[in-house]
């Protein structure tokens, strides 16, 4: 006899959980308490703009395991669309420099060799230097570890580091860094080869597994905003959410999927990370011109890495704190100047930027990731609790990588293979 599981949260790690579940034949309860599924990987038609944009931005990679068993359980691999070889663009916009750091499929790194293939201004021994994350300790930050200057510095691993950790590389976790390290660069080109949802992450991600779980009779409750979680002895026993309370009988389990924040509100004792960092995106409604790459890094400005849709230019910009309280007009003026100057626009500064910008909107997430410190590193609890049916997951539980996709997907499906191993 098997029960039900009830899973508090419809983001990735919710919606993975649940998928990988009813794959097993299991009974699966959903209950988010936005409107919406997705989470912090949401897509929605903004009206300012007239199109359906990503509330947040986000690459993957070919090495994305977890991510890209999610979506062939969901049939739409189609939808991830990169480069047919590992290639990543970038430019400088303080020179105008531009380059393709492109390497070779298998784990010995010969590309290094190749000056056409690494970062100019850089030498193959250069490289060594970011092997040390590979064996740091989990204590370590970046800047103990490894130089965070120089050339090879600004216009590689700044960026990526910034963008996989979103935080400052100075201060973030070295363990991390060297984990991302472990998985995509030093396995080979073969496992990062990006790749991006072409037509938004909700019809990759969301939609699709909503689908797919209406037809096991599965709707996820919305506006289900959980107000507390009753236990007796060493299990849960009833789920109170505003206004209906649910009973959590003897072979039921509970996955906690929300963020952070609620489940150390919700769960005695529970240590989480309670130090987030923020994530900023711009978007303006402007079909890319035709030879603009999908993906390209931007060093030494303020955007960082510039997404090509087929109808939008998207900026990302992580480790936003600073940025929160600026005017959105002049962010969208600062960054709108920086990525006329990415597809070759010419546009001086003493230009009227305002009536040369096309439709643009800015989204802002204060708490998109937990910091990347090896502080808050350290507060990522397992996905098992101290109660025999309550687990969690959420990019903040400890899988071993900071807080991206791959990670949020993976913790959804441990939290479900801990469910598995309990009946």
């Amino acid at each position: 006899m098997t029960g039900t599981t009830h899973i508090i949260g419809a983001g990735l790690a919710g919606l993975s959980c649940a998928i990988r579940l009813c794959d097993k034949g299991k009974k699966v309860a959903l209950y988010e308490a936005a409107r919406l599924a997705g989470g912090r990987a949401r897509s929605y038609f903004d009206a300012t703009l007239g199109l359906t944009i990503d509330n947040g931005n986000h690459l993957l990679l070919s090495g994305n395991h977890a991510a890209l068993d999610y979506a062939r359980r969901l049939n739409t691999s189609e939808g991830l669309i990169g480069p047919e070889t590992c290639a990543f663009d970038f430019m400088d916009l303080a020179t105008g420099a531009r380059w393709r750091l492109r390497p070779n499929d298998s784990q010995l790194p010969w590309w290094v060799f190749f000056n056409d293939r690494r970062v100019p201004g850089t030498q193959p021994l250069d490289y060594l230097d970011a092997a040390k994350l590979l064996f740091a300790k989990r204590n370590a930050t970046i800047g103990e570890t490894m130089r965070c200057q120089g050339p090879l510095y600004e216009k590689l691993w700044r960026p990526v580091m910034l963008s996989a950790l979103n935080t400052e590389p100075p201060e973030a976790s070295a363990a991390l860094a060297g984990a991302i390290l472990r998985e995509t660069l030093a396995a080979g080109g073969r496992a990062c080869r990006p790749l991006v949802a072409k037509k938004g992450l909700g019809e990759v991600f969301v939609e699709p597994a909503l689908h797919k779980l209406a037809q096991q009779a599965i709707t996820p409750k919305f506006g289900a905003r959980l107000k507390e979680i009753v236990f007796a002895e060493n299990r849960v026993t009833q789920l109170r959410f505003a206004g209906e309370e649910i009973s959590v009988g003897a072979q039921d389990n509970v996955v906690f999927a929300a963020p952070a924040w609620a489940a150390e509100e919700l769960i005695p004792k529970l240590q989480a990370p309670n130090d987030h960092r923020a994530i900023l995106n711009v978007h303006f409604k402007l079909t890319p011109p035709k030879d603009q790459p999908l993906l390209l890094g931007l060093v030494h400005g303020l955007s960082e890495w510039l997404f090509a849709f087929e109808d939008r230019l998207s900026v990302t910009i992580s480790g936003a704190d600073r940025l929160m309280e600026t005017p959105r007009e002049v962010l969208a003026s600062q960054v709108w100047l920086e990525v006329s100057r990415a597809i070759g626009r010419d546009i001086s500064t003493t230009h009227d930027l305002a009536s040369d910008l096309p439709p643009w909107q800015i989204v802002k997430e204060k708490r998109a990731t937990f910091a990347a410190t090896p502080a808050q590193d350290a507060r990522r609890p397992d996905a098992k609790t101290a109660w025999e049916n309550l687990f969690l997951a959420g990019d903040w539980t400890a899988t071993g990588l900071p807080a991206t996709i791959e990670g949020t997907i993976r913790s959804g499906y441990r939290a479900a293979d801990l469910v598995s191993e309990s009946v």
